[in-house]
């Protein structure tokens, strides 16, 4: 019985060892080159010999003969005892070359990802060292096309009266409902994410809207909405977020309402560049000054990006953009001035969101001929009233996505997983 324990301990004692390799990884990567590979070569050799030692011990744990009236007993430990072994070295090691191993497609993924996070770049940080999160980057990023909108491109109204379709998504879009002459719905559904893409045909009725408490604090898009009496109304531009937890009240670069500039960030972190309507209704994508917007007769802005598609001129995407994925937001116009609201959810197992690829052949495939990326993560929601809402809410969604009459209609998730959208300065409105 005493071997038996001897055995059981020694067991033991190599399972242990396990979980104590993944933190040396960590350290390895945090260390200089000179010792960073020493100790992964070592972490692997551990890794070996942890699962050559739980296999040896466990035969001999096994092949100890024991009392007659005792075998029953420890056969039900023995088989717990050989699957949590099993479970825990596959764990281990499947983690390990998810992380480092030869197939980079994880890496591609989680990298990215994390760093284009508020608040959540430790992700990325703690198993990978600078060069590596800046090899990977450099291999996942969205190069635009550099261009500003040509206004004289968009003809308004080009396709009013077309019965003749190019693809079934021109139809979808050109296809209106019997009951809605302002704007169509239409369900995204895709392998990693799914959510909505929504048809505004009158493209003078697209305006900005800014929280009341401009450079105080932030507002949901529901109040936003509630405040303009809008008919449908979805989240903007970026924000200053310094401490990653920020009351969402500071707008990153450009606000433009009604031709008349309400903020203008000079300085600080880029935020893209400038994503507007003009007077007569277009939607304008370019590197702008606040005063040259103007000039261009923009009435209606916000800043961020980066531009998808510019005079329908895709951008030139590495991998998956370098900006990962997650829930997204994005807005463009067609061609005959149809504006495109894009709203996708993510940040659940079996639906991630989608990176800069999806949300760029998404609003390709509906028309767009100009289209921008717009803040995505927590902020991404399309809100619409009450009575439309519940045809897309279930009874228990309509208690926690509804306020002042307003509802957003998608699914946002928070950066601790609660289904919860948050503060922003600015949103897209149409009224």
């Amino acid at each position: 019985m005493k071997t038996r324990k001897k055995y059981l301990l020694m067991i033991m004692i190599s399972i242990a060892m396990l979980p104590i390799i993944i933190p040396l990884f960590i350290i390895g990567l945090h260390s200089n080159e000179l010792i960073r590979k020493p100790i992964h070569y070592l972490s692997f050799l551990l890794l070996f010999l942890t699962l050559v030692l739980c296999i040896t011990f466990t035969i001999l744990f096994l092949k100890k003969k024991e009392e007659k009236k005792e075998k029953q007993k420890l056969r039900i430990k023995q088989i717990f005892l050989i699957l949590f072994i099993v479970f825990e070295w596959i764990f281990s090691s499947t983690f390990l070359c998810l992380l480092y191993g030869p197939i980079p497609n994880f890496r591609n993924w989680l990298i990215p990802t994390a760093m284009t996070t508020m608040n959540h770049q430790y992700f990325a940080k703690w198993f990978y060292s600078k060069e590596e999160i800046d090899a990977v980057l450099e291999q996942n990023q969205l190069i635009e096309t550099n261009e500003t909108t040509d206004l004289n491109l968009i003809q308004i109204g080009e396709n009013e009266n077309t019965t003749v379709y190019e693809n079934e998504y021109e139809k979808e879009i050109l296809t209106k409902e019997k009951d809605n002459e302002i704007y169509k719905i239409i369900r995204i559904e895709k392998k990693a994410y799914k959510g909505y893409l929504v048809a505004i045909y009158d493209p003078s009725k697209v305006k900005v809207a800014t929280t009341k408490y401009l450079n105080i604090k932030g507002q949901y898009v529901t109040d936003m909405a509630a405040d303009n009496q809008a008919i449908l109304a979805m989240n903007g531009g970026g924000f200053d977020d310094p401490d990653f937890n920020s009351n969402g009240g500071t707008p990153g670069g450009i606000v433009i309402q009604n031709g008349k500039v309400v903020y203008n960030q000079t300085s600080g972190k880029s935020t893209g560049g400038l994503i507007g309507f003009t007077k007569d209704n277009k939607l304008i994508l370019g590197k702008m000054s606040a005063q040259e917007a103007l000039n261009k007769g923009v009435r209606d802005a916000v800043s961020f990006g980066p531009f998808l598609i510019v005079n329908g001129k895709k951008s030139f995407i590495k991998g998956n953009g370098g900006w990962g994925t997650a829930p997204r937001s994005a807005i463009g116009q067609r061609k005959d001035g149809i504006v495109l609201f894009l709203v996708v959810d993510g940040r659940q197992l079996t639906m991630p969101g989608a990176d800069m690829v999806d949300l760029t052949e998404t609003m390709a495939n509906y028309g767009a001929y100009n289209a921008a990326n717009l803040d995505g993560g927590t902020s991404s929601v399309i809100v619409f009233p009450e009575n439309v809402s519940k045809k897309y809410l279930k009874e228990d969604e309509m208690k926690t996505h509804c306020r002042n009459q307003y509802c957003y209609i998608n699914d946002p998730i928070d950066g601790g997983g609660d289904h919860a959208t948050r503060w922003i300065p600015t949103s897209f409105i149409v009224k």
